[in-house]
């Protein structure tokens, strides 16, 4: 992986959840999501293991099954994968 990459954000979270899963007609990701839960998102758990697969190959990392059963909303998933991305830049 490339050290230059630039920290996970809110707006790649939401890309990638459109490229993924789309997005519920009644939900507007683009407000502030930051602290929603996924469920209230219109996002189930396959969902987000789609979302996750995207995250992992675009961004050269793994996420394991904790960190996603515990990364309720978009802020706790961005914080996740830039926690593994920092881990796997300093290996």
């Amino acid at each position: 992986m490339s050290s230059t990459l630039p920290p996970f954000t809110l707006d790649d979270l939401r890309r990638v959840l459109r490229e993924a899963a789309g997005a519920d007609e009644g939900v507007d990701l683009d407000g502030d999501i930051r602290d929603a839960d996924f469920d209230a998102l219109g996002y189930e758990s396959l969902a987000l293991l789609e979302t996750a697969g995207r995250i992992e190959r675009e961004w050269g990392i793994t996420l394991d099954d904790d960190t996603l059963g515990e990364a309720r909303t978009p802020g706790a998933l961005v914080d996740a994968v830039n926690a593994h991305l920092s881990a796997a830049r300093a290996a």
